[in-house]
């Protein structure tokens, strides 16, 4: 039993590597990082679980396997995200290319654990040297196109906010010297803008931080989370939000570079 068991493993882990890749330049990459928000906790349904024939996602051990959700593994809380129907989008958009997505959202963190180095403990991980580690796995088979970020409420604290916007551009510059990618798209996506949870001034600050980002940044965008609905704990989407969220962030990237 014990031998039949670790054969259908094995058999499981060979099908998961050997998910077939297209040439590097039709394998177009998206870099999923932030906080909970980013890595998703919405309710999974049966459409979260269905994958799209091109659209795959970079496992927790570093194998293309069909997108589905969930999708990161930062915490045992995670659910359906923005990703997969932003890949979906793009996919569909692009008839020739595959999708590949790299989930590396960690709940909770702050933007200053986004740096070489630092430990997050409440995760127990590296936010940065994870990301870069499993990036630098997904570029050997395909090309960056873009770079998703969806965090701010961990930084809407009175110590914090302020010094938030010099934080997100130095990230937006590192994040593309890491990834040789100088001019790769970055999309900030809004924090939850919930009815009846009025924001704190704190968080209206770091909101403008994410609002003024393409002003100020070259090839960026915002996207919006007006008239989204959380799941009940006045935090994070529910999962029809975070869908429509990963409709928007396709939005901006077909407005950005028009395919």
């Amino acid at each position: 039993m014990k031998l039949a068991f670790i054969i259908l493993s094995l058999v499981g882990l060979a099908a998961a590597q050997d998910t077939p890749l297209p040439a590097k330049d039709k394998f177009h990459l998206f870099l999923l990082v932030g906080q909970s928000n980013m890595a998703g906790r919405g309710t999974v349904e049966q459409q979260d679980k269905t994958p799209h024939p091109r659209v795959l996602m970079l496992s927790k051990e570093g194998t293309w396997v069909p997108a589905v959700d969930p999708m990161h593994f930062d915490k045992p809380a995670v659910g359906v995200g923005l990703g997969k129907t932003f890949g979906q989008i793009i996919a569909e958009a692009n008839p020739g290319v595959t999708i590949g997505l790299i989930p590396c959202a960690v709940g909770g963190s702050h933007i200053d654990a986004w740096q070489p180095g630092v430990f997050y403990a409440p995760t127990k991980s590296h936010p940065w040297d994870d990301m870069a580690k499993r990036a630098a796995i997904a570029l050997k088979s395909g090309t960056l196109k873009g770079i998703l970020w969806h965090q701010g409420e961990g930084d809407s604290l009175p110590d914090l906010a302020p010094a938030y916007e010099p934080k997100l551009h130095d990230l937006v510059v590192r994040l593309r010297k890491e990834l040789n990618a100088p001019e790769v798209p970055f999309i900030a996506g809004q924090m939850g803008k919930f009815d009846g949870v009025p924001w704190t001034p704190e968080k209206v600050i770091v909101d403008q931080a994410h609002q003024d980002l393409a002003k100020k940044v070259p090839h960026t965008a915002f996207v919006s989370a007006e008239e989204l609905k959380h799941k009940g704990d006045k935090v994070h989407f529910d999962s029809a939000s975070f869908r429509e969220l990963g409709k928007r962030y396709a939005e901006a990237f077909l407005k950005m570079t028009g395919k």
